[in-house]
């Protein structure tokens, strides 16, 4: 069988069948026809805005949850107005020098900062930095995590409209890591909308959702100017 026969039974899989929950038959390509499907709908939009959660664990128990809006217009403008930790921090990714514009919440609303985007006010315990939460970094992760970077076998689920895809992969940030990773597509959109990460024995690590994910909201003008009044939290439809 050809290798453009084995491309398009992997689309086959993808567009066709309505499968229940459960591994479904690989073929071939198949990680390439899910990749080119990711990358074609990314490719499509000019901006998107989403709830980001994510919860860290350790040896199986919560220790951290950050909650934040992020908002990104190509090619790239970045916008993350915090929930928790650190309610009302509105950061604005780059300004002319790469810095981070900080704009505190509460009675600190006065103070401006600029900071670099390695700063430790943004760490996580997983080595990624919260301007990493891009979808965009996401899709390419997630290729490195099928393709050259991959562990063993693929697994496919499919449950209504997601796709999830299993795979142990080397760590996205943690050097010398391997991970298993737990990808969810929402296959209407064909974006990411989950992820989980686990020890290769199964214990869970951090879990990252992207929730109320919107295509291409109008975003207000200098909503991503820090300093100008304009610069509200809303946004509104297309």
């Amino acid at each position: 069988m050809t290798l453009w026969r084995f491309f398009v039974c992997g689309l086959a899989i993808l567009a066709g069948m309505d499968a229940q929950a459960g591994s479904l038959p690989q073929a071939p390509g198949y990680a390439n026809a899910v990749l080119e499907r990711l990358n074609t709908a990314y490719a499509g939009i000019g901006a998107y805005q989403t709830e980001v959660e994510t919860s860290e664990y350790q040896q199986g128990r919560l220790v951290a949850t950050r909650r934040f809006r992020f908002s990104f217009q190509k090619p790239g403008r970045l916008r993350i107005d915090m929930h928790t930790p650190h309610p009302g921090m509105r950061l604005v990714y780059p300004d002319e020098n790469g810095k981070v514009w900080v704009r505190f919440g509460g009675w600190m609303g006065f103070m401006h900062l600029r900071l670099a985007p390695d700063n430790a006010l943004f760490a996580t315990r997983s080595g990624q930095r919260i301007d990493q939460s891009d979808i965009g970094l996401l899709i390419r992760n997630i290729g490195r995590s099928l393709t050259d970077q991959r562990r063993g076998a693929l697994q496919v689920a499919e449950q209504g409209r997601q796709l999830r895809l299993d795979v142990v992969a080397a760590d996205h940030f943690l050097s010398g890591v391997t991970t298993r990773y737990l990808f969810v597509i929402d296959k209407t959109l064909w974006l990411p909308v989950a992820v989980e990460e686990r020890t290769p024995a199964g214990q869970l690590r951090r879990s990252i959702d992207f929730r109320q994910l919107r295509i291409d909201p109008v975003f207000p003008e200098h909503f991503f100017d820090i300093d100008k009044e304009g610069s509200t939290h809303e946004t509104s439809a297309d």
